[in-house]
């Protein structure tokens, strides 16, 4: 993150380091529009408790992290939260502060928080002793300047791409009259003056306005979200810089750069210095949760509870497992809409049994798509590539492909020039009158599926059926194959919607998982990797064929493609075809019911009317991740609110897959989870939004109106359906089938994922033959399923 040793020196000799540091790493990233992927807004704060992070962030966001209380109240009286679940999470809470008994606990659940105000920076404390609205103009002024600075694409002009972020806007800044003709006279010469690093910047800006290392780690943090999603695209560049081995100092410029606007604001409004110096002390104080933190902490884990205990009592009921074989085996995303599939799947053929895998079937793969040289990554974004892909056609196909692409980009400027852009609505206006219609009557089809993926360079035999007999074991396939294998990706169509690419499989980079599911049909359908499979222990009968599939989440379609022909499969293919168009049917009927407006024929067309704000509900919902036999979840009605795993503990030997399951799968399952509850608990800090003042901006975000603050994560609309929120903000709930001793050694080798539990930002659950058997408490502690604790057996 410091690009250089002097940056380390200068901040390190003031004690600065870790304050800067720590607050940068606060902030989570924002990945662009073109490949959105979930990501934890609380994932500075992981290493921490939960109440304690409740605290920070009421410091330096304002915010709650916990639903209001009056939602629990509700829950209580409706029996979905019981006295017995109060009990369990206040017995459970470790804090000094909770309430002394459950009368004492369930009055002050009657009372209402209270409001959490950020402390107030130099710039709220100026707007309010001038009446000059210091917050907004430096929203403003950032606003546009970041704009063009991150552009990729949109803007015509970007200022000083080649300079490092910190010199850019002081170049900018040096000549932008906004805030001197608001009344900050001198602000451009203060700016001309000021250090040309951003290093020494901080150092002169935290001296005067009084910030010692102890006040700065939270003063930074608070100025650093003062400038909404900016700081959080700063961070993805960090993070894309670090996956590759490098660094990137850009949210350390923005931190400069905000703190510049302070120190110029405080010499501009003297009266305000007593004041400040107030806030320098309550920052420097250690942040602690308090009794309402504590409070509302249990509150949160008796829902959850409530929540648990009605989850349990529907698993492990279902069905026997058949023994036969089955006639055709879907492996379908974890992704939490697959389940209201796969459940309809298997309750339309009973000879079809689904299974649960992430979307991107195991093959880390960059993709480079017909028609472009572009790599993209469709893989989760925790990995690196190890694989390289293209869907590259003939050259005459390929030619023509990027010749209209290039035409389609140079209309889009045409269109969109400073100039041009009046003359084209004057003149070509009326002919878009058609497909306006067509787009509003929802009258728009999907478009056709590209080349085949291929990998790129090819893979030598022995990597086929290493890469091949991986992914099978991964899923569960070593063994009991079907005649047919559909391998499901998931994807999700969305017209006139910046935010498509968060509806797609999250697993594959915020794509969809056509390319991965094509990729491994192929090569396990090729002669090369089948001779080698038996070598590392994969048994395939030679008549099992594989084919790729992908569901559309928002039209509950789904297509077979036949890459390569199956004439001794026709009849096979031909009824997956029939069960998954019924399979479509009956899931369009169940989602429906929660989309407002929604009828069963008419929740596909959503997916194409550039109009609709709401064409489905996303991930809305999730609240647990089941990692077991499908047995444990078979017939039971999880209401699209489960990831499900499958996996079996008794055919993993040493626990590799568990490992990556805990370290992978269930982490990104929780950065989902956050995203969601993030976006449904504090909207103004973690959401994007109301989708109808949406602009995009640089082609990577979304500001609303014409400008300021950058907007991260989830749409209102994505949240909520206008009267009231359609997620209900849990924290994810982790079931695992497996012994408690494999699943401890796990947690105590990985620091970083046995953090999110033991501070509680996910539970975790063991199962035992489908049932809920315990409970994992902080420390490596077990307890059984509504029982005491109990030391862990590792």
């Amino acid at each position: 993150m410091f690009d250089n040793a002097e940056t380390f020196a200068a901040l390190s000799s003031q004690g600065l380091l870790e304050a800067a540091e720590a607050a940068a790493r606060a902030i989570p990233p924002a990945f662009p529009l073109d490949a959105t992927v979930a990501v934890n807004p609380f994932l500075g704060q992981a290493e921490e408790p939960f109440a304690a992070a409740a605290a920070r962030l009421a410091r330096v966001a304002g915010m709650s992290l916990t639903p209001p209380r009056a939602g629990l109240a509700a829950a209580l009286a409706e029996g979905r939260v019981t006295d017995e679940d109060l009990e369990a999470a206040l017995a459970a809470s470790p804090s000094p502060l909770k309430p002394a008994s459950l009368a004492d606990l369930k009055a002050r659940m009657a009372e209402p928080a209270p409001e959490r105000c950020a402390l107030p920076t130099v710039a709220d404390l100026a707007a309010k002793a001038t009446g000059v609205d210091w917050p907004a103009i430096i929203a403003r002024c950032f606003g546009l300047w970041a704009a063009g600075r991150f552009d990729r694409g949109q803007a015509l002009w970007s200022p000083a791409p080649e300079l490092s972020a910190w010199a850019s806007w002081r170049a900018w800044a040096s000549s932008d009259l906004t805030p001197e003709i608001a009344g900050l006279a001198g602000f451009c010469a203060h700016v001309a003056a000021s250090p040309d690093h951003a290093a020494r910047a901080i150092l002169a800006a935290a001296e005067a306005l009084g910030l010692s290392a102890p006040a700065a780690e939270t003063a930074f943090h608070r100025l650093l979200l003062d400038l909404g999603g900016w700081p959080q695209h700063a961070r993805w560049l960090l993070w894309r810089a670090e996956m590759e081995g490098g660094t990137d100092g850009t949210l350390i410029d923005l931190l400069a750069i905000r703190l510049t606007f302070e120190k110029a604001l405080l010499a501009h409004a003297p009266g305000v210095a007593a004041e400040w110096s107030e806030i320098v002390a309550l920052h420097a104080a250690p942040v602690e949760a308090g009794a309402e933190e504590a409070l509302d902490a249990i509150l949160l884990e008796a829902a959850e509870r409530g929540w648990q205990r009605r989850l349990a009592a529907s698993l492990g009921a279902g069905p026997a497992p058949a023994e036969a074989r089955p006639a055709i085996q879907a492996v379908f995303c974890i992704d939490v809409r697959s389940e209201v599939f796969r459940r309809a799947l298997e309750a339309e053929d009973a000879g079809i049994a689904t299974k649960g895998f992430a979307g991107f079937f195991g093959l880390p793969a960059a993709h480079r798509p017909h028609g472009s040289d572009e790599a993209e990554a469709h893989l989760p974004v925790l990995l690196n590539p190890a694989l390289n892909a293209t869907g590259h056609a003939a050259p005459a196909a390929e030619e023509a492909e990027r010749i209209a692409a290039r035409a389609k980009r140079a209309w889009g400027r045409f269109r969109q020039a400073a100039v041009s852009s009046f003359a084209f609505v004057e003149a070509a206006g009326p002919a878009y009158a058609w497909k306006l219609a067509k787009d509003g009557l929802s009258l728009a089809s999907a478009t056709a599926p590209s080349p085949a993926p291929r990998f790129d360079p090819p893979l030598s035999p022995a990597q086929k059926a290493e890469t091949g007999a991986a992914a099978l074991k991964a899923m569960g396939l070593a063994s009991g194959h079907a005649r047919l294998v559909i391998l499901m990706g998931h994807g999700a169509h969305a017209a006139n919607n910046p935010h498509e690419s968060a509806y797609q499989c999250g697993a594959c980079g915020g794509r969809t998982g056509e390319v991965s599911a094509r990729l491994l049909a192929a090569l396990l359908n090729d002669p090369e990797t089948r001779a080698g499979l038996a070598a590392h222990g994969v048994s395939l009968p030679e008549d099992a064929h594989f084919l790729a599939g992908l569901h559309d989440t928002t039209t509950d379609e789904a297509t077979l493609y036949q890459d390569a022909p199956a004439p001794g499969h026709a009849e096979d293919i031909a009824r997956a075809r029939a069960a998954l168009k019924a399979a479509g049917a009956a899931t369009r009927a169940e989602r429906a019911l929660r989309i407002p407006g929604a009828k069963a024929e008419t929740v596909a067309a959503r997916a194409f009317n550039w109009a609709e704000l709401r064409p489905e509900w996303g991930l809305a919902g999730c609240a647990a991740f089941i990692a077991a036999p499908r047995s444990a979840s078979v017939g039971a009605d999880l209401g699209g609110r489960a990831f499900l795993h499958c996996y079996d503990w008794k055919g993993d030997e040493g626990f590799g897959t568990l490992e990556l399951i805990l370290t992978a799968p269930v982490v990104v399952a929780s950065w989902i989870s956050l995203q969601y509850y993030g976006s449904t608990v504090a909207p103004e800090v973690f959401g994007s939004g109301d989708k109808l003042l949406h602009n995009v901006v640089g082609g990577f975000g979304v500001v609303e109106g014409n400008g300021g603050a950058l907007r991260a994560g989830l749409p209102l609309q994505a949240v909520h359906d206008g009267e009231r929120p359609v997620h209900e903000p849990l924290r994810l709930s982790v079931l695992v089938e497996a012994p408690r001793e494999a699943v401890a050694d796990i947690l105590s080798r990985h620091p970083g994922v046995r953090a999110l539990f033991d501070n509680g930002w996910m539970h975790l659950l063991l199962m035992e033959g489908g049932r809920v058997s315990a409970r994992y408490r902080p420390g490596l502690q077990w307890e059984a399923f509504g029982a005491e604790p109990m030391r862990a057996a590792a």
